[in-house]
Parts: C-alpha cells; structure tokens; sequence
C-alpha cells in the first residue's frame, strides 16, 4: 500500500495538473481565468481531500475483496467512475451559482468536466504508477 506522503504528492500533483488544464479549456469558451480560477481552486481544495480519503477506502476495498492493490483496467475504470459520481452532487449547484448559469446548463458543464476528468484520473494514475509504482514486500522465507 502506499505511504501517507505518497499519497499527498499523488493528490496534490493530480489537482494541480487538472487546475492547469481546465483553467486553460475554460478560458477558451470564454470564461475568465480569474473568476473560474476561484472556482477551480475551491474544487481541487474539495476534490483534493476527496482524493485522499477515496483512495484510501478504494485501496482498502481491494485489498479486501481481490487480495491486492494492483489495479488492472477494470479496477481503474471503477476508480475513476466512482470518484467523480461523489464529486458531482456537490458541484452542480455550486456551478450554477458560481458562474451564474442554470442547473441544467450547470449540470452540462459538469458533465463535461466529468468526462475531462475521468480520462484525466485513468492517464494520470496509469502514469503515477509507472513513474512511482507500489513497493510490495517481500515475503520472509
């Protein structure tokens, strides 16, 4: 399993990383960078602490039920998925708020986010794991 510090580097990385990103793609359906920076800034501050704990759980929750951490594609696929349904409940209406848009195009918007994030999350943990992968311990003979 991973380190607490580990973990921490993944999840700041993976904020950071994204907020670059979407900041960029916003600003190009003109949105202005400061006023969706807030925004996105609030959401990596929420989303970063939702990594953390998510992953633990997942982690936990594999190591349970499949005996490992080592994702294969299935298991990333649900990690992504699951990931961003617990993020879309909070965002939504502050979206709506935010950026002075209604619920449903608040809730397009989103979505679109959602698919960008959920490639994102699959290439960039694929990635993070190839750059730091899992030191798995050794069995004492």
């Amino acid at each position: 399993m991973r380190t607490a510090a580990d973990r921490i580097r993944h999840a700041i990385a993976f904020e950071l990383i994204g907020l670059i990103l979407i900041i960029g793609i916003m600003t190009q359906f003109g949105f202005d960078a400061a006023h969706t920076g807030v925004l996105g800034i609030a959401f990596s501050l929420l989303a970063t602490g939702w990594n953390y704990i998510y992953n633990v759980w997942f982690d936990k929750a594999m190591q349970k039920w499949a005996g490992t951490t080592e994702k294969k594609q299935k298991h990333r696929i649900l990690h992504a998925l699951l990931f961003e349904l617990g993020l879309l409940w909070v965002t939504i209406p502050v979206i709506a708020w935010w950026l002075n848009l209604s619920l449903w195009n608040a809730f397009l918007m989103d979505i679109g986010l959602v698919l960008f994030y959920l490639v994102y999350a699959y290439v960039y943990n694929l990635a993070y794991d190839k750059l730091f992968p899992v030191k798995t311990p050794q069995a004492h003979a």
